[in-house]
C-alpha cells in the first residue's frame, strides 16, 4: 500500500510537471534521433493506451450537463469544431505554409479537445463539469466530425482519404475509450484505486509519441522549426481568445468564459500526431507534437491568470466568481496531456 501511495504521488508530480519532462525528452530525441525513431510505428497503440485511460475515468454522469444545459454544451462543441479548424486554415493561407506543415496545422485544428483542458479549467476556477462534458462530447463525435473537417480544410494542400481516416479514429479513439468504460463499469473498485496512476501512464505515452515525431522529423524541424512554433503559438492563443469571446457573446458567466477559452484552445494533439504519421508526410506530425508541449505550458499560464481574475471578481463581490462546481476533483485523474 505504501508503494502504491508513493507511485500515486510520483504520478501526480509527473502530471504537474509534464511539459518540462516532454521538453527534456524532445531535446534528447532531437540530438539522438536513432534512439527514438523505432517508436514511430507504435504511435497509434500509445495513443490508444491514453484513450483507454480516458475511458476508465468516464461515467454516465459526465454527460449529465448535456441534459441540464444543452445550449452551453452545444456552443462549446460547435465552437471547438469551428474556431480551431477555421483559424488553422486562415493561418496556413496567410503565412503560405508548405503543404506538409499546412496539413499538420489543420490536422491539429480538426481534432477534439484535449482532456488536459479539464485540469486547466479546474485550476482556472472555471466550470469543470461543463469542461468535462464538452471534452467527452467532442471526443465521441471525433470519428464522424474530424475526418470531414480534415477533408474540407486540408484538401487544398494534400489528398485526404476520408474513409480510412474515419476507420483509424474509430480504432485509435472510440474503441479504446469504449473498452475503458466497460472495464470501469465491471471492475469499478479496482479501477478507482488505479486512477491516481493514470496521469503517469498518459504522460509516458504522450512523451514517447512526441519523441518519436521529433526524431523522425529532425530535418523538417531544422528547416521550418521557427515557423511551425510561431503558427502553433498563434493557433493556440487565438483559440483561447475566440473561445472566451464566444462565451461572452452568449452572455455566459466568468467561470464559463474561462472554460470555453481553455476548452477550445487546447486540442487532442496526440490524435493529430497519429493521423499525420499514418496518412501524411511525417513532417505533418510536427505541429501536433509541438502543440502537445506548448498548450500545456500556455494552459498553465492562462489558468493561473484566470484564477487570479476570479479572485479579483470575488473580492469585488461579483456573481461571476461562482465556484467550479461538483466534479472538480475528478478533473485531475487520468487526464491526457496531449
Amino acid at each position: 500500500m505504501k508503494f502504491f501511495d508513493t507511485l500515486a504521488a510520483f504520478s501526480s508530480f509527473v502530471g504537474r510537471t509534464f511539459a518540462v519532462w516532454v521538453l527534456i525528452l524532445a531535446a534528447l530525441s532531437f540530438f539522438f534521433p536513432s534512439l527514438f525513431t523505432p517508436f514511430a510505428g507504435y504511435i497509434p497503440i500509445l495513443l490508444g493506451v491514453v484513450m483507454f485511460g480516458m475511458g476508465l475515468t468516464l461515467k454516465p454522469g459526465d454527460f449529465s450537463e448535456v441534459f441540464r444545459r444543452p445550449l452551453e454544451v452545444l456552443i462549446g462543441v460547435i465552437g471547438q469544431f469551428v474556431i480551431m479548424p477555421v483559424t488553422a486554415w486562415i493561418l496556413c493561407k496567410a503565412l503560405s505554409l508548405p503543404p506538409e506543415i499546412a496539413a499538420g496545422v489543420i490536422l491539429v485544428g480538426c481534432c477534439p479537445g484535449g482532456t488536459s483542458s479539464n485540469v486547466m479549467s479546474f485550476l482556472a476556477k472555471g466550470d469543470v463539469p461543463l469542461s468535462v462534458t464538452i471534452t467527452a462530447c467532442t471526443t465521441l463525435l471525433a470519428p464522424l466530425v474530424t475526418p470531414f473537417l480534415i477533408y474540407l480544410f486540408a484538401r487544398s494542400w494534400v489528398d485526404v482519404a476520408l474513409l480510412p481516416v474515419f476507420i483509424s479514429i474509430l480504432e485509435i479513439v472510440l474503441l479504446p475509450i469504449a473498452g475503458g468504460v466497460i472495464i470501469s463499469h465491471f471492475a469499478g473498485g479496482t479501477v478507482e484505486k488505479a486512477k491516481s496512476v493514470l496521469p503517469l501512464i498518459s504522460a509516458i505515452a504522450i512523451g514517447i509519441i512526441v519523441c518519436a515525431v521529433v526524431a523522425k522529423s529532425k530535418d523538417s524541424i531544422l528547416h521550418t522549426g521557427a515557423l511551425v512554433f510561431l503558427v502553433v503559438i498563434l493557433h493556440n492563443c487565438l483559440g483561447y481568445v475566440f473561445g472566451y469571446l464566444l462565451a461572452k457573446a452568449f452572455g455566459m458567466s466568468l467561470p464559463k468564459r474561462k472554460t470555453l477559452a481553455i476548452e477550445i484552445g487546447m486540442q487532442n494533439s496526440g490524435l493529430g500526431v497519429a493521423l499525420a504519421m499514418k496518412f501524411f508526410d511525417p513532417a505533418s506530425a510536427v505541429p501536433s507534437a509541438i502543440f502537445s508541449v506548448w498548450h500545456n505550458i500556455s494552459g498553465s499560464i492562462l489558468a493561473t491568470f484566470f484564477s487570479n481574475m476570479g479572485a479579483k471578481s470575488k473580492a469585488k463581490g461579483g456573481a461571476d466568481a461562482a465556484p467550479a462546481g461538483d466534479g472538480a476533483a475528478k478533473a485531475g485523474a487520468g487526464q491526457v496531456k496531449g
